[in-house]
């Protein structure tokens, strides 16, 4: 049996190896368009590799994915985050698992991973070819017929043919796949950073609020977790998963909107302004910027105040209840306009893709042409930030390969 896998990405890798150990007498072959392999492993995780997320259960990992969440639920009761890490760690590479249960190489090196993967694909036999772009594919009576985009190479026929291309930024991309019968949902940033050129806030770029709740207005859709304040206006954990979340309405939206900031991650205004209390209670002679309420950083707190339009100079004691109020108000419902995106290089992510419509979600076939099949970002599978996304390529790569 002749097997082609389409990608020489993460998935794609997978994919190839998942199919060579299912079927160890076959020819397995990766195509790869550009001549650089596992280009988007290489710079992950700021060039260290998150490998994976270490959250406990298979519902936990499920709620990481706005889209596509649901349908790999099963898939991940076949291979998950915990089978993934057996996976490295059986093949000499050692994981570790951060506070905030990110799974990186012991190495701190992508590099690490990298040659995990040629390792084991030149173990098995696996061939791999670079500068190989496809022009189209079609279903033959034994397979498929990859025709290559260099006209002087005859069309090839492979019994499998599993697509790995991952995301594409725009639908163009994906035409060859749309001729076939698949449905395709538009393509679009899905983790990207705010831009808010008319904000004051971004003069305090490099402040890191740990625990903020972000939402945006107008939807039910929020996000919590740490906030950077940059000097084009706000990234971090917090901003880019709810601009996953949020993806398709904000592009609607034209990536005009406002968002509402909850400083603290505490939504009763009842509890902040018994804390307020308690702080005049304390501090009634201290001038207001010497004493910050659940510890924000100092350069937020004096900016906040501001926009109380309250003196920081001012006594604890001075404060009055529309003063309380004020601050109170601030603290857990701030509000920010945004007009326009940045996208978070190190993590560009797209959702979109291959609608999972067009897909049997049990073996990763397509629905339209037999014989093939899809895994990874070209499926209209993604992610949160923390090794989601990469799990998602490992898993689609490995139920992929098995050809079912």
């Amino acid at each position: 049996m002749k097997i082609a896998v389409i990608g020489g990405g993460a998935a794609g890798f997978f994919a190839a190896i998942s199919a060579k150990e299912n079927y160890p007498e076959s020819e397995v072959i990766i195509l790869e368009k550009s001549q650089q392999l596992l280009s988007k492993v290489k710079i992950s995780g700021g060039g260290r590799c998150n490998v994976t997320n270490g959250c406990a259960t298979i519902d936990q990992l499920c709620t990481a994915y706005p889209r596509g969440g649901r349908q790999l639920k099963k898939l991940f009761g076949v291979f998950n985050n915990h089978h993934t890490i057996e996976w490295f760690e059986s093949r000499g590479v050692p994981l570790t698992i951060q506070e905030d249960n990110c799974v990186f190489p012991a190495s701190q090196d992508s590099q690490t991973i990298i040659d995990c993967f040629l390792g084991e694909t030149e173990r098995l036999g696996i061939k791999i070819t670079t500068g190989t772009g496809i022009e189209d594919i079609k279903a033959a009576s034994e397979g498929i017929n990859i025709y290559y985009k260099d006209i002087k190479r005859e069309p090839q026929l492979f019994n499998k043919v599993i697509i790995a291309t991952g995301g594409s930024p725009k639908r163009e991309g994906l035409f060859w796949l749309e001729r076939c019968g698949h449905k395709i949902v538009d393509p679009l940033p899905s983790l990207f950073s705010f831009n808010m050129p008319a904000e004051p806030v971004k003069n305090l770029m490099g402040v890191v609020v740990e625990k903020a709740a972000v939402t945006i207005q107008g939807t039910k859709i929020k996000a919590d977790g740490a906030l950077l304040i940059t000097h084009w206006g706000m990234s971090g954990p917090a901003i880019l998963k709810l601009s996953s979340f949020g993806a398709r309405i904000l592009k609607e939206r034209d990536y005009n909107f406002k968002i509402g900031i909850n400083w603290i991650n505490e939504p009763n205004f009842d509890i902040v302004s018994d804390e307020i209390d308690s702080i005049i209670a304390e501090h009634s002679g201290k001038m207001l910027s010497s004493v910050r309420p659940y510890s924000i950083p100092v350069r937020l707190w004096i900016h906040l105040l501001e926009k109380c339009e309250i003196s920081a100079d001012k006594r604890w004691s001075e404060l009055g209840k529309k003063g309380i109020n004020r601050i109170v108000n601030t603290l857990i419902n701030d509000e920010y306009s945004v007009k326009g995106k940045a996208t978070f290089r190190e993590e560009f992510v797209t959702c979109g893709g291959v609608s999972l419509d067009s897909v049997n979600m049990n073996t990763l076939e397509s629905k339209v042409v037999p014989n093939l099949y899809f895994a990874g970002e070209v499926l209209d599978i993604d992610a949160i930030t923390g090794g989601f996304n990469l799990q998602a390529a490992w898993t689609t790569g490995f139920i992929a390969g098995k050809l079912g």
